[in-house]
């Protein structure tokens, strides 16, 4: 399957990436941002590039490496929440710009195995990191009913939250719940048809509270906004495409706290969205939404 980096234009449009500065991509995924932006800053310019996901780290080594650009991308396989010390681990210094891609690659839903996508019957793990001892059948099979529900109303802005907790405990005295499949028809014994006839699909937000919980994905995101803020020098931008309002508010919010307090300059006063040519290419971009910020120069 080929990868389309979502907003990549806007990206190199915000990031004005110039010969020899260097980049950090936070969520390197397939590397489409980051091939972009090591054809703009040559000869001697770095992209330090970070994913959770040991699969996905080795195949872009591969990747590079047929480019002829793996002297210029260093890669590390580990949680974004690290930043600060990924940073100082690999020396990597004269930052021009951070960049964070929070959407789920299609080599995740498509080709991974583990489960993210609904429409397709395989075990329950959701992890990004297997290496996390976390997975989506733990959550199911043994947390809580109040603590399943709540996932479910505050990750997944789910209104049917209550009704299907309680159908999961039920169900799951029969036996474990182990696939997604498995979960799909629990969720629409819980829902009312209406609901499984709209355009979203039913098990659509369920499917996002759970994978959240598993790779605590909005925690990770406020731990790592103060530091590559921190890690920025002056003229330093930050690029942030999220996919979900939860993160999107959390972004929003940070980079107006930040305003308030002189450290950085907003420079999209509105998120900017994919265009309808670039939504009828890759229609998982049409929810992107991407802000950008500069850190000020304090004199």
């Amino acid at each position: 399957m080929v990868h389309i980096p979502v907003l990549q234009k806007e990206v190199l449009q915000y990031l004005e990436p110039k010969p020899n500065e260097n980049f950090i991509d936070c969520t390197i995924g397939k590397g489409g941002h980051a091939l972009a932006i090591l054809e703009k800053n040559g000869p001697n310019g770095k992209v330090l590039g970070i994913d959770q996901d040991q699969e996905i780290i080795q195949c872009l080594k591969t990747r590079a490496a047929a480019k002829g650009e793996e002297e210029r991308l260093i890669l590390v396989c580990d949680n974004f929440a690290n930043l600060e010390e990924i940073v100082k681990k690999q020396n990597f210094k004269k930052i021009s710009g951070i960049l964070f891609d929070l959407g789920m690659s299609s080599w995740h839903l498509e080709e991974s195995g583990r489960g993210f996508s609904f429409l397709r019957n395989e075990p329950l793990d959701m992890r990004y990191d297997l290496r996390n001892p976390l997975t989506a059948e733990k959550i199911i099979n043994f947390w809580s009913e109040p603590d399943i529900e709540k996932i479910l109303k505050e990750f997944g802005e789910e209104n049917f939250s209550e009704k299907i907790a309680k159908t999961i405990i039920k169900e799951r005295k029969f036996g474990s719940i182990k696939t997604t499949f498995q979960l799909v028809r629990i969720i629409k014994k819980a829902v009312p048809l209406r609901y499984q006839e709209q355009r979203l699909h039913c098990a659509t937000r369920t499917f996002q509270a759970i994978r959240i919980a598993v790779n605590e994905e909005l925690e990770n995101l406020r731990k790592v906004l103060p530091q590559a803020v921190e890690i920025l020098p002056a003229e330093g931008k930050l690029i942030v495409i999220s996919f979900h309002s939860l993160e999107d508010r959390i972004v929003k919010n940070f980079f107006r706290e930040k305003a308030r307090e002189n450290i950085l300059k907003i420079i999209t006063k509105k998120p900017v969205s994919p265009d309808l040519k670039e939504i009828k290419i890759n229609t998982r971009s049409r929810s992107g939404k991407l802000r950008t910020a500069v850190k000020i120069c304090l004199k």
